[in-house]
């Protein structure tokens, strides 16, 4: 079946019919593989685990869990100083990477390749579009929106933390720059980056019949050593990158679901006990939505959360005036605009306070986050055309984002600017309650705010189910079908790593995990740019094929 949107590319006339078939076996050799799914597993206990990905990743976590308790302060120095080193020191080749990500997805969109079917020519999709658009959002950066959304645009006015291009604080300039630099950090650029490495691990997987690991998308430029020590290492730090962002994202948020529930109900106390106690539930809600799989888990909880986050954003709009979201619309869509060649720019900014405390670590974090995000993305898009794909993945989220950072950014930014609430001080020394204050201003506030609590906790169920499944695929040496028992391990590794750190290393642990996490993005960084090479090349490989083949 041809995509019925895309006109049929003939086969070369010049070839005779012999000759296009020799062809066609020449090019189906190149990805003709002796290599089977599975093949270097081991079996103990009727488990389905890669050797030696599974044990390599398994000890070198509980290595660190170990070591990061015993020298807590120590772990938290050595980790930030590699963060800090990395993200200052590259900064110039975190965002000149990022610019060519954006640019080779928005080719992808226009380029022949874009008729592309994920699965090939009789792929249908698994999901709706709508159920496959909540998954990919709700896993890729939902729990961000929902804790920065207000916070971020009201630190760059105040000068919490550095301004965009050094605007002067407290300006009506600063107000601006805000906003554009807070689409800027959630808009296109992190969207690339899962785009990215989805698409690639999609296309290699279910085009090209290779295991659903990362290893799989350098078969173009690896050959047959993907399956070796060079595939081996590529897999562990992904999964490495994996499990330590969501545990940190997991620890961080129990934090800010604690201050959330101090703030609804006051007989709960914002402590350590509560926050452990949060991780527990979301831990327990993971495994219940795991065992139930995607269409009983992810796929429900993620429709759950769109609608919930929808009604909420519909609220914020009603109740701050619509009139005056219609201008933070137009504002921030501008903002975008107008900044986005500044802040791309790698070289001679003089704003290095913003620069490498923002936007270089915001891009690290995205790239440590992409095997994950963009593994689950490529689970649920089999049947999407590469066009089809790619707009979903990179377009229609930023616009999304627009809208959504108008609605809470901009209303918050606004009090701030107004002078009206807590936000009219800034944000002190805890971020996490600066959507609440926000919501403080307006109707309703102790359902809105429970609905917000609600939202985050789910985010994060939604976030460490999603992982486990791309940890165990990885793990189990990109298997699909693996034990339970495999993603209840990792579901209840994530939340013992992040109870137990925050438990007895507290925000210190928490912060050199996070610092390990953002590091990995320097090596990633390399990884995702010799991505784009090899996917290009499976790509136009895959189309010479349908080409000759009559089906594109």
């Amino acid at each position: 079946m041809t995509n019925d949107r895309e006109p049929r590319e003939e086969a070369p006339e010049s070839l005779s019919p012999q000759e296009v078939k020799k062809e066609i076996k020449e090019l189906e050799k190149e990805y003709d593989t002796d290599h089977e799914i599975g093949e270097q597993n081991i079996r103990p206990l009727g488990l389905d685990l890669h050797n030696p990905v599974f044990v390599t990743s398994a000890g070198l976590i509980l290595a660190f869990l170990i070591g990061t308790l015993i020298f807590t302060d120590v772990a938290n120095d050595a980790l930030g100083a590699a963060r800090a080193w990395s993200t200052s020191t590259f900064d110039w080749f975190f965002l000149g990477a990022g610019n060519l990500f954006v640019l080779f997805c928005l080719a992808l969109i226009v380029l022949p390749v874009g008729k592309i079917r994920l699965g090939g020519v009789d792929a249908t999709p698994d999901f709706s579009r709508l159920s496959w658009f909540a998954m990919l959002f709700a896993a890729g950066m939902g729990i961000g929106l929902m804790f920065w959304a207000v916070a971020e645009p009201v630190a760059y006015y105040t000068d919490w933390f550095g301004t965009p291009l050094n605007v002067e604080g407290n300006t009506p300039e600063a107000a601006y720059a805000a906003m554009g630099a807070t689409m800027y950090h959630w808009g296109l650029h992190p969207w690339a980056i899962y785009g990215v490495m989805a698409l690639a691990l999609a296309f290699f997987s279910f085009n090209k019949g290779l295991p659903l690991t990362v290893r799989s998308v350098f078969y173009p430029l690896l050959g047959e050593r993907v399956w070796g020590p060079i595939g081996h290492v590529i897999d562990t730090v992904a999964v490495l990158a994996t499990i330590f962002g969501l545990a940190t994202s997991l620890g961080f948020g129990a934090q800010q679901a604690a201050s959330g529930l101090s703030y609804v109900f006051e007989a709960v106390p914002d402590t350590l006990a509560t926050q452990v106690a949060i991780i527990i539930g979301v831990t327990v809600a993971a495994l219940i939505s795991v065992l139930r799989g995607i269409d009983g888990g992810i796929k429900v909880l993620s429709n759950l959360n769109i609608g919930l986050a929808g009604l909420l954003m519909l609220f914020v709009i009603i109740t701050g005036g619509a009139i005056a979201f219609a201008v933070s619309l137009a504002t921030t869509s501008g903002a975008y605009v107008s900044s986005f060649l500044s802040l791309s720019n790698p070289i001679g900014r003089e704003d290095e306070t913003f620069l490498h405390g923002w936007t270089a670590f915001y891009w690290a974090w995205w790239i440590s986050w992409s095997p994950f995000v963009g593994m689950f993305i490529a689970r649920v898009s089999r049947g999407r055309t590469v066009r089809e794909f790619m707009t979903a993945v990179l377009i229609v989220p930023t616009l999304v984002t627009i809208v959504w950072m108008s609605a809470f950014g901009g209303t918050g930014l606004q009090q701030a600017v107004d002078g009206v609430g807590e936000l009219a001080a800034g944000l002190g020394a805890d971020e996490s309650m600066a959507l609440f204050h926000m919501l403080e201003q307006l109707p309703w506030t102790t359902l809105t705010a429970l609905l917000a609590v609600f939202l985050v906790l789910v985010f994060f169920v939604t976030s460490s189910d999603s992982g486990s499944l791309v940890i165990d695929s990885i793990t189990a040496g990109g298997k699909l079908d693996s034990p339970d028992a495999q993603r209840v391990f990792w579901v209840t590794l994530e939340g013992l790593l992040a109870g137990t750190l925050l438990f007895i290393g507290g925000d210190a642990a928490l912060s050199a995990l996070q610092a390990g996490a953002v590091t990995t993005g320097l090596p990633f960084t390399v990884v995702l740019v010799l991505i784009c090479v090899s996917l290009f090349m499976g790509l136009q490989h895959e189309r010479k094929l349908l080409k000759l083949s009559g089906k594109i």
